[in-house]
Formats: C-alpha cells, structure tokens, sequence
C-alpha cells in the first residue's frame, strides 16, 4: 500500500467478511497528498480536500468499490487565460474497481499491473480515485462555460470589449482600391 495504515486512503474490508452480498456505505474527506492532473493547465491542488461517496461490496472474487469524488480544481482558462479558482470550480468523478482477495482466481489469473487486490484485507482508494479524477478533468478547461475568450486582433476578453468591438481588416489585395475612396471621399 502507497500509505500507512492509518491513512484516510485506507479502508478496512474486513467487517464485510468474505460473503457475496454484503455490502458498507462509506463517506469520507481526504486530503489529496500531490497535485492531480496537469500543473499549468488544471489540476485538483496538493492538500485539496476531496469528498468521497464510496459503496464497498464484498463479491465472490473480492470487494468492488464504486462511488464518487468530488474535489476543487484549479487552473487557467483555455479561451480567456483567466485564472479558475479551486473556490468556485471543482470536477466529480465516478469509479468502479475491483479489489481481488489474494487466493481468488481473479488474482491468480491476472497480471499485477490489471487489477486491484486486497492487502491485510484493506483497500487502498487513492490510485483509483486519482485515476478517476485525472480522467475526469477537461483537456480545455473552462472559466465559465460560455466564456467567449480573447479578440483574435487585439488580444482583449470579448467579456470586456463589448458587443461593438470590431477591428477593420482590408484585403490586401483591395487595399489600393479602397486608399482611393477615402481620397475621393476626402475631397
């Protein structure tokens, strides 16, 4: 296991036992110990608290764990550069895994690397929660989800410029034509 025994992390399955068909409701809030995603970009900040709705079912190959995560992100936006604030941004995720019991034949038929598997009959939730959450995250995210972004000529947020803001871009190939109307028009 990535933590100590006493890590919030860390659950203990054993009051399910090994019955198919039990089952434990968990609610938890951990606190996330690096940052998750892409740093730069968005990412759920290291110590960000992250709520947890977990429902732990004890199944004849081991104990699948599926639930939710909720947790503040921050970044910068992708049209306007502005920065997203953990205080008013946060990504939910959901996620299902499989906990293998060390002499089922799901472990034993499974390479480390494709399965979860009990440890002392704990489950250790943070790689799959993080997992979820990286995965959940937007490849572009977004300050408000109409944000209009920045003017393509000037650089400024269209939030600010207004609805009248327009740049005048000639065709270079009139460019002579239309120095000729402004002459003619100035006389």
């Amino acid at each position: 296991m990535s933590e100590q025994r006493n890590s919030p992390w860390v659950v203990d399955t054993r009051e399910l036992g090994r019955r198919p068909g039990l089952s434990r409701k968990l609610e938890r809030v951990v606190e996330t110990p690096v940052p998750m995603g892409v740093e730069g970009v968005i990412t759920v900040p290291k110590g960000a608290q992250i709520e947890l709705d977990v429902l732990l079912e004890s199944v004849v190959e081991g104990v699948l764990v599926s639930g939710t995560a909720v947790a503040p992100v921050a970044g910068e936006c992708s049209r306007c550069l502005d920065p997203i604030s953990p205080d008013d941004h946060d990504v939910s995720a959901e996620f299902t895994e499989l906990f293998a019991y060390p002499d089922s034949i799901t472990e034993e038929t499974t390479d480390s690397d494709e399965v979860f598997r009990l440890v002392d009959d704990k489950v250790d939730l943070e790689p799959v929660v993080r997992d979820a959450i990286v995965l959940a995250l937007p490849a572009a995210p977004l300050c408000q989800e109409d944000c209009a972004g920045l003017c393509p000529d000037c650089g400024g947020r269209w939030a600010d410029l207004g609805p009248d803001h327009r740049h005048e871009t000639i065709d270079p190939r009139w460019a002579a034509l239309t120095e000729r109307f402004r002459t003619d028009r100035d006389a």
